[in-house]
């Protein structure tokens, strides 16, 4: 299915973005990658040693893969800018994908500190996707800020528990018809994936389900085929839920 994604300014082919963490190996991690599909990858930042001494999952990436510095581990605003300006001078890229913890137990974003870094870091050229919870009033206040895409969690990060709230990422949906929507966070099984496509999401990011897998190559195969079932289904148009029964075929006719 061609079905390309656009994003400030970027066309891809795969609707899937990927992480880099927990993997056993970095030749896990590399075969992973190219099951995926994905021409996207998150790295944090902090996770990096940006100074090039010693070797890190940086120097077994794709050459071909776009990489999406992420703010992971950064609990306040202030300390996320200081993440996202070090990123690009580091990594070369103005693309940052920012996340501000609230809480240390459940790492639930802070908004409001989110909404405060964003506002900066756009005003500073950065192209800043913003993970938050899935809330339409902060969806609209991130883009207004300029932000090309927003990142509303599904459920906690690392939990694999699914997308929690299916009518807030249909609300996000069908209130924002033309922003950009990549849910992140709370993915565990292709079928988690096909549900945030099937309502409308324009991509999905995700690691720890595909690292945490026991055959992690495998199951990168099978997140990327649901989040292309998930996306021809949401274009399809799913039909209506009846309470009562409706035959599958017409009774006119029919022999009595």
């Amino acid at each position: 299915m061609s079905d390309q994604f656009s994003l400030a300014g970027t066309t891809f082919s795969s609707r899937l973005i990927i992480g880099t963490g927990k993997y056993r190996s970095y030749d896990e991690m590399k075969a992973a990658h190219v099951a995926s599909g994905a021409e996207m990858v998150t790295v944090a930042v902090n996770r990096v040693p940006l100074d090039g001494s010693t070797e890190s999952f940086l120097d077994h990436l794709s050459p071909t893969m776009k990489i999406l510095p992420n703010t992971a581990g950064c609990y306040d605003a202030d300390h996320a800018i200081r993440t996202a300006r070090l990123a690009r001078e580091a990594l070369e890229t103005d693309w940052i994908k920012l996340e501000v913890i609230g809480d240390p137990i459940t790492l639930l974003p802070d908004n409001e500190q989110t909404l405060e870094a964003a506002k900066i870091l756009v005003k500073e050229g950065f192209i800043v996707l913003p993970y938050f919870t899935d809330d339409l009033i902060m969806a609209k206040k991130l883009l207004a800020a300029g932000c090309p895409a927003v990142m509303p969690l599904a459920a906690p990060i690392g939990s694999g528990m699914g997308v929690q709230n299916p009518s807030n990422l249909r609300i996000m949906r069908e209130q924002l018809p033309d922003a950009i929507i990549i849910v992140d966070a709370g993915v565990g099984v292709p079928s988690d994936a096909a549900i945030a496509m099937e309502l409308g999401a324009d991509a999905i990011l995700m690691n720890t389900a595909i690292a945490e897998a026991h055959d992690a190559p495998a199951m990168a195969t099978a997140m990327n085929l649901a989040v292309q079932a998930g996306r021809l289904a949401f274009l399809s148009g799913r039909m209506p839920k009846r309470l009562y029964a409706s035959a599958s075929s017409p009774i006119d006719g029919a022999i009595r």
